[in-house]
């Protein structure tokens, strides 16, 4: 995911107009880092957009190094922000990620990559960055999204000064599009516009998860939603795992999970 999505203006839309889904998450992740918290861990979220999730992180008490890799973005998420450890520029799959407690986020960031080999790049980053004990929690585009969706007509949304359309496509098994135009009225009264068409790469996601446990996470489980009480949409779903914790025994150091009460 580049600087060439989520500019200036439809940055701004998505922060006034769609922080929904992240609300929507928030209890669950929150329940998932319970034990992070606890300890003082640090978080790392990846695709923090406009601040919707790291607000929710921050409240409860958690160290966060945001991230996101769109410039409109990460300043308007400093801004609305502030508790946050850092919040600064990074773009998957191969900017370094720095060692965290857990690495949680939302939104479909890593669909936003051009191919699935730079989603499993970008997989195999988390899971190195994941320190012993810490917990994965991100959500992405399975590859039933797509049937889920299909025929999908445009939609349109408006604020006080400015509107946005969306139209959808799907030219093939792994892809969806988005084509967005966004309006936004000037100081004169007139319209501006700009065009974004966001890609999207759909993935299996058992082949995901098989991916995070050979890169050493355990428990992982592919779910509809972070917690039993959310569903989310056909095809985007969640991917929640633990990092494999090593202890010494007369054998040597052998890895194992480290549940709650660890």
């Amino acid at each position: 995911m580049g600087a060439n999505y989520y500019r200036s203006a439809l940055a701004r839309v998505h922060h006034e107009g769609f922080a929904g889904h992240a609300d929507a998450c928030a209890p669950g992740i929150l329940a998932r880092l319970a034990p992070v918290r606890e300890r003082g861990g640090l978080v790392l979220e990846l695709g923090c957009g406009s601040g919707a999730l790291t607000r929710h992180l921050v409240a409860a008490g958690h160290r966060v190094v945001a991230t996101d890799a769109s410039p409109a973005m990460v300043a308007l998420a400093r801004e609305a922000v502030p508790g946050a450890e850092a919040v600064r520029r990074l773009t998957l799959p191969d900017d370094p990620l720095p060692a965290a407690d857990a690495v949680v986020s939302v939104g479909h960031v890593l669909s936003y990559l051009p191919d699935v080999p730079s989603v499993a790049r970008a997989l195999r980053a988390v899971a190195a960055a994941v320190r012993p004990g810490g917990v994965v929690a991100v959500d992405l585009l399975d590859r039933a999204y797509r049937a889920a969706r299909a025929g999908k007509q445009p939609v349109a949304a408006f604020g006080g000064d400015w509107a946005v359309l969306i139209a959808f496509a799907s030219p093939d098994p792994e892809t969806y599009v988005r084509d967005i135009a966004t309006f936004m009225r000037n100081a004169d009264g007139t319209w501006r516009r700009d065009d974004e068409r966001h890609v999207n790469v759909l993935v299996d996601a058992a082949e995901v998860s098989g991916r995070l446990a050979a890169e050493g996470l355990v428990d992982v489980e592919v779910a509809r939603g972070f917690d039993e009480r959310q569903v989310m949409e056909e095809g985007l779903v969640a991917i929640i795992g633990v990092r494999r914790h090593a202890v010494k025994t007369g054998r040597g150091f052998e890895p194992r999970a480290v549940t709650n009460s660890s």
